[in-house]
């Protein structure tokens, strides 16, 4: 698990050893890391479980990050399940975000998530087994307000995960792309601080998750084979709206994208017309607030 010392990741883990599986965690910080292996092995169902922590960034050096995967698979075996999961968030207007913000998100959502499964990729071709899960967002899903340095790098992973799916199944490889919506990890708390008021006025038409709840349904899906995996009413409306040409695990799934795209379609307009007059209502009331400050 990338990204495994908190948030999403973290849940994940857990998820998977309450399982019985063995974990690799792989962060930047060390201490968080050692931190949550302790967590992690509160969860243990067997004496035989181990949970390994790598320090690295996933996001800089490929020949790095394939060495230490290399060592973690000469320790436990070879990696059955990867999930991609460190990321990183910016969110401003468009023209306020520093240039270096775009190319530093586009380096860990993105790269970040394309050196780990370029690293197993191989060895599970050889043994026709594996998995490999990228964390994506709702906000790869759809493009909004306060989000133009970070939506693309999660529309990104969509785009890598279907090219890749359609090239590992026919060695019994499932790929699953996860779109979790607003979830409470310390991420999202930090992203919050900064969010303009338009982003957090749309944030707000939607509950947040809890990160053990959106975990376990990652993991389920994952297990499954499902290539989408998403939480709640609003993900699976939006899963159907942008499955596009993506993947379907099974005729139903492709019978539901096809009987409620149009209905979910209408339903999604209203949404976007909301959003929209928020954008619109905030816009009005700053250059009101703007024209005040100079008449003073």
């Amino acid at each position: 698990v990338t990204g495994g010392s908190s948030g999403i990741g973290k849940c994940i883990a857990i998820e998977c050893y309450k399982q019985g599986a063995f974990i690799t965690l792989i962060a930047r910080d060390e201490n968080k890391l050692l931190q949550t292996k302790k967590e992690i092995e509160e969860y243990s169902v067997n004496d035989k479980q181990v949970v390994l922590c790598i320090s690295v960034d996933v996001s800089k050096d490929y020949e790095q990050v394939e060495n230490v995967l290399k060592q973690a698979q000469e320790k436990l075996g070879p990696v059955d399940m990867l999930v991609n999961c460190a990321g990183t968030s910016v969110t401003g207007k468009f023209e306020d975000i520093e240039v270096n913000s775009f190319e530093r998100l586009m380096a860990v959502n993105y790269l970040g998530s394309v050196y780990p499964s370029r690293a197993v990729i191989a060895t599970m071709k050889e043994r026709r087994m594996g998995r490999i899960v990228f964390v994506s967002s709702q906000a790869g899903q759809l493009g909004l307000f306060g989000y133009t340095a970070y939506s693309p790098t999660k529309f990104a992973l969509r785009g890598l995960a279907e090219a890749l799916q359609m090239e590992a199944k026919p060695y019994n490889i499932y790929v699953t792309v996860a779109y979790p919506p607003d979830t409470d990890t310390p991420g999202f708390a930090e992203e919050s601080k900064t969010k303009p008021l338009e982003t957090k006025l749309i944030s707000e038409t939607s509950s947040v998750c809890q990160a053990e709840q959106v975990a376990r349904v990652i993991v389920k899906d994952a297990i499954q084979g499902n290539f989408n995996s998403s939480v709640g009413s609003d993900g699976y409306m939006l899963s159907i709206l942008t499955s596009g040409m993506s993947p379907v695990t099974s005729i139903t799934e492709g019978l539901q994208q096809v009987v409620c795209m149009g209905i979910f379609r209408i339903v999604g307009l209203f949404y976007l017309g909301s959003f929209d007059s928020i954008v619109r209502r905030c816009m009005i009331q700053r250059e009101k607030s703007e024209s005040a400050d100079k008449t003073e």
